[in-house]
């Protein structure tokens, strides 16, 4: 039977509140005082108190206030990688700029690689105890400063994987530079945790990431940020330009965030032909081949060694692999307004991995034209053991990914240039500001890429069991057990570690954007609140009132319960009849809220003779009483009625959601 579909607005409906309606001559009788729930009205409505009043750094409507400052950081790297002893060697010169309001009369610097100490705290961060491989950290050969052009040794004390240099003399604040030279070695673990090195069929290949002593971030709301490195929390960096060169032997491939800005050096005449191409064709474009990658000789030079030379400005971090056994291909990226960026895929010959280049740019193209165009020159996806890792401009991808599994991997690892890399959270404390806001835009890059070839997005980090995103939330919401997402993130334990940091925290997105603040007003707030944190450090506050604010909303309610705790829904009908027993005058329906979580929501009515209505009730539905009843106008008998008819909101109790009206 063909079914009419009717939309009701609220104003068309005799609405009564089941508490507080008044009237002239008293307050109404509460008839629904009866019904036993857990919600406490005041408990989600009361106002939001925020951890600060809006300032001059950080304003009240979410964005950077006019005297918002960060620190500014810039690098100058040189690498030495022994293939034979996985030994890298380097030097740095590091440019700190103090834009901060206050003399410094010390400074922080990551040392990431003691995390692989035997006697590093991250060993017992899980309470199992020493494990697993081991190396000797960071070796700092020297540590000195230089001041005015005048260099001497610095003075510092090393904690785990933090070094904490003492200046002989404050340095001064708005503006104040100092210069850190730092000459150091290590040991690349051998499968290490986002970076190592192993062998495939025709060579080792080399994942580098966190290689070189990082500046810890000092901002406007914690100061230095000093939490160790655990291995599950990621990273929080300063933004600068980075110029870095590697020295390796010549018959391997680098491919490094940045530019490479000596192509001429290290890259064979083909090679060079080959990638420009590449850069004016939408379809990959082969730049070394599987019969080349297989004869090492096909870029070896004369010289033993080479040194690949790249840069990269205003990133927070660059990271590179290494390879005499990459096939390479590559193809152009177009964004918005024209500009134009360069695809690029390395990987062995056992990776089946002929369609990454194809994935990576369609991801890059969406996610530019929908939120941020991508600012970097080049965007490579290399194959490796690092399962699915993420820098500025380079991802470490699981080499045995294919099809629907690699299209979902890239899709989120790329997303990461945008979440963190762009808009420039502290993943450490707040995991879901990267993962949790990164997989809710891959959920939409799924319904466009190839016409929703991959659609819907359904896997580890979304619904991973294939079904229902607001059914397969409910076992982490309803489980005693289970962290909320404000948890810092080496706090989450590993089991709930996807379902807390990416799950919960991209699904609560999508109820925003699909069930309470509409597709255009939450793409407006959330796309501003991109442009205005781009390559600063927004704080979840910040993050809040900028949706609050661009969306024109009170979030409160929402921020409270979905994010702040792990309050559960459970909407139910509890009774639906005709007015006076008079079809035509009306159906009455008494819908009551059994949990402590509020949602807007939508009403269907199924007609005998085969038509429906439908009507939204906002969330201001529950802002004073635990219940509603209201009447729907009707003209004819009515079969049944529906809540949440689509399924769209995380009801813990489905059963209770139809009633058949007798």
């Amino acid at each position: 039977m063909k079914m009419k579909f009717l939309l009701f607005s609220l104003s068309l409906l005799t609405v009564v509140s089941s508490t507080q309606a008044q009237r002239r001559g008293g307050r109404r009788v509460n008839t629904n005082d009866t019904i036993k729930s857990n919600y406490v009205p005041k408990e989600l409505f009361e106002p939001l108190h925020y951890t600060d009043k809006g300032n001059e750094f950080h304003s009240a409507n979410g964005e950077p206030g006019p005297k918002y400052w960060k620190q500014r950081v810039d690098y100058v790297l040189k690498a030495n990688l022994d293939t034979t002893t996985h030994v890298l060697s380097g030097t740095e010169n590091i440019t700190y700029t103090n834009n901060s309001p206050d003399a410094l009369s010390y400074l922080w610097v990551q040392l990431d690689q003691n995390t692989y100490k035997e006697d590093a705290r991250s060993n017992f961060a899980t309470g199992g105890g020493p494990s697993g491989q081991h190396t000797k950290g960071y070796e700092l050969e020297s540590v000195e400063l230089s001041v005015a052009g005048k260099v001497q040794k610095a003075n510092y004390a090393i904690s785990d994987t933090r070094m904490q240099i003492r200046l002989p003399k404050d340095l001064a604040p708005n503006g104040g530079k100092i210069n850190i030279l730092i000459k150091y070695h290590y040991t690349v673990p051998a499968n290490g945790n986002r970076t190592g090195h192993f062998k495939t069929k025709n060579g080792s290949t080399y994942e580098i990431a966190q290689w070189f002593p990082r500046m810890c971030v000092y901002d406007d709301t914690s100061g230095w940020d000093i939490l160790p490195f655990l291995g599950s929390g990621e990273f929080y960096c300063e933004y600068g330009d980075i110029d870095y060169s590697v020295t390796l032997p010549s018959n391997m491939i680098v491919a490094g965030s940045g530019e490479l800005v000596n192509p001429n050096e290290v890259l064979t005449p083909q090679q060079i032909s080959r990638l420009a191409k590449a850069r004016n064709s939408d379809k990959t474009v082969m730049i070394r081949t599987a019969a080349e990658a297989a004869n090492h000789s096909s870029h070896q030079s004369a010289k033993p060694t080479l040194t690949w030379h790249f840069k990269m400005f205003n990133t927070r971090d660059v990271a590179f692999g290494a390879s005499n056994a990459y096939i390479w291909d590559a193809a152009r990226i177009n964004l918005p307004g024209g500009k134009k960026s360069l695809s690029m895929s390395v990987y062995p010959v056992e990776s089946d991995w002929g369609r990454s280049t194809e994935y990576l740019k369609g991801s890059i193209e969406y996610f530019s034209q929908k939120w941020f165009v991508y600012p970097y020159p080049v965007a490579i996806n290399e194959a490796g053991h690092a399962g699915g890792m993420e820098y500025p401009g380079i991802l470490f991808d699981g080499m045995g990914a294919k099809g629907e599994g690699l299209f979902s991997l890239i899709a989120h690892e790329i997303g990461h240039n945008w979440f963190p890399m762009i808009v420039g959270s502290d993943e450490r404390r707040f995991a879901f500001m990267d993962e949790g806001f990164n997989t809710f835009i891959d959920i939409y890059a799924s319904d466009v890429f190839n016409k929703g070839e991959y659609a819907p997005k359904r896997d580890g980090e979304y619904a991973p069991n294939k079904g229902n995103p607001a059914d397969e939330i409910i076992p982490t919401i309803v489980d005693p057990n289970a962290p909320t997402i404000m948890t810092a993130a080496d706090a989450v334990p590993g089991n709930y570690r996807h379902p807390v940091e990416y799950f919960k925290p991209a699904f609560g997105l999508v109820l925003l954007r699909e069930q309470i603040l509409g597709k255009d007003r939450f793409d407006y707030a959330f796309r501003n609140y991109i442009h205005k944190w781009a390559y600063k450090h927004p704080q979840p506050d910040d993050f809040f009132r900028s949706m609050e604010s661009g969306a024109g909303e009170d979030l409160s309610w929402f921020w409270k319960g979905w994010f702040y705790n792990n309050y559960k829904l459970d909407l139910d009908i509890i009774d639906a009849k005709y007015v006076d027993n008079d079809a035509k005058k009306g159906l009455s329906v008494t819908i009551a809220n059994k949990e402590k979580l509020p949602m807007p929501f939508w009403v269907e009515v199924f007609m005998n003779d085969g038509s429906k209505k439908r009507m939204q009730l906002p969330v201001e539905t529950w802002i004073q009483t635990k219940a509603i009843t209201f009447t729907i106008p009707t003209t004819s008998e009515v079969e049944s009625v529906r809540l949440d008819p689509d399924a769209a909101l995380p009801d813990i109790n489905r059963a209770n959601n139809v009633f058949k009206v007798k």
